[in-house]
């Protein structure tokens, strides 16, 4: 089991002048909380104060600019992440027994420093279901179930977080609010659903921010974040400039950048344009790392250049309907600082929504089906 480490939300700060930036001085805080997954707490909630918790106590989160190297503290650090979660035909077991829920994947999740996946429901038990033609709704035991896995931060930002409404979508912030697990993509306007986790681990800091570039039509003004309006952050066009601002304001302040999108094509097994747009928007920006989620497909994983990409990871714990859609898996990926040292695909199959790890022959096709995806997604398996 990994250790624990302490996960702070902060916002990225606006350096000040040359002077500030050359001083590296510590700008300060804006809407800090501690995360669930405290120092020296296990899987099961107890704690033990005396654990080493693989990175720095600070009593109060701070947002640093400093003149670290590209590799940050040198130290190598494996994120690892996965798709689409909704727990389909799972929401008794959830609410029964969370802490198993993921057991089987379990493993694979709480080998890296630092998981992340797309939660693709309304959190809750509030509101009513929106005009749409699906909508998906999980209690708050989804959050101890991801929890349980190993999973550190969850993204919210995508075409399901407010179906059950404005109502459905208060129950959801105070979820956020009370649990104090880092959901990212939603917020009570756009300063917070925009505000970035930046957490710690082997001396690095590592930062995430999620957004949506799918909305409905019907449904767009009512879902996107604004000044003094709840919703989600959006990707989408007339908002992708300040998304790319986040980026930039949030790159000085962390060693490693990640941007978690919900776009693309669904059920397509190659990205669209609009994806790509996205990806060189992001990485112009200062994004290391860009993972997507939404085709309900696998797409192509590997390298733009110096920086790395998962244009979809799929389905993961979420109804499948077919082999394609069932076809699952956890990436992780291995980062010092700004420089990608590699990654690996751990191939998985869901069954009855549930992610299951492949092993022999099926995990060996599985594994040529992931290159072919990445000639078709112009990506390449070394940087370049």
């Amino acid at each position: 089991m990994r250790p624990r480490r302490l996960h702070r939300t902060v916002r990225g700060l606006l350096v000040l002048g040359a002077v500030a930036l050359a001083a590296a001085a510590c700008a300060g805080t804006d809407g800090t909380s501690v995360g669930a997954k405290d120092p020296g707490r296990d899987r099961s909630g107890n704690t033990d104060a005396t654990s080493d918790t693989g990175a720095s106590r600070d009593t109060a989160a701070t947002t640093t600019t400093t003149t670290r190297p590209p590799t940050g503290s040198g130290q190598a650090v494996t994120l690892a992440f996965a798709g689409d979660t909704n727990f389909n035909n799972q929401l008794g077991a959830l609410r029964s027994s969370p802490g198993t829920v993921l057991s089987a994947i379990a493993p694979t999740l709480s080998a890296a420093d630092v998981t992340m996946l797309n939660l693709e429901a309304a959190l809750g038990t509030g509101g009513s279901p929106q005009p749409k033609k699906f909508t998906f709704q999980v209690p708050a035991q989804a959050i101890d179930a991801v929890k349980a896995a190993g999973v550190d931060v969850v993204s919210m930002a995508n075409n399901h977080g407010m179906d059950f409404g404005p109502v459905g979508f208060a129950d959801s912030l105070r979820i956020k609010r009370e649990s104090g697990f880092p959901i990212l993509g939603i917020g009570a306007d756009d300063t917070e659903a925009y505000t970035p986790w930046v957490t710690e681990a082997k001396g690095q800091r590592i930062g995430f921010i999620g957004a949506n570039d799918i909305f409905d039509d019907n449904l767009r003004s009512a879902w996107t974040a604004a000044p003094g309006h709840p919703g989600l952050a959006s990707a989408e066009e007339a908002h992708q400039e300040r998304l790319a601002q986040e980026v930039r304001t949030l790159r000085p302040t962390v060693d490693t950048l990640v941007v978690f999108l919900h776009y693309g094509t669904e059920t397509q097994l190659c990205p669209n344009a609009r994806q790509k747009e996205l990806v060189e928007l992001l990485t112009r920006a200062g994004a290391d790392i860009v993972v997507g989620s939404h085709p309900h497909r696998l797409q192509g994983v590997g390298y733009h250049g110096q920086q790395f990409v998962a244009y979809s990871l799929g389905n993961f714990a979420f109804q499948a309907n077919s082999p394609e859609g069932a076809a699952t898996g956890v990436l992780t990926v291995t980062a010092t600082g700004r420089r990608i040292d590699g990654y690996t695909w751990t191939p998985a199959v869901i069954r009855n929504s549930i992610p299951h790890p492949l092993t022999g022959t099926a995990a060996d096709a599985a594994q040529a089906t992931m290159t072919q995806r990445q000639q078709c997604a112009g990506l390449t398996p070394q940087a370049s």
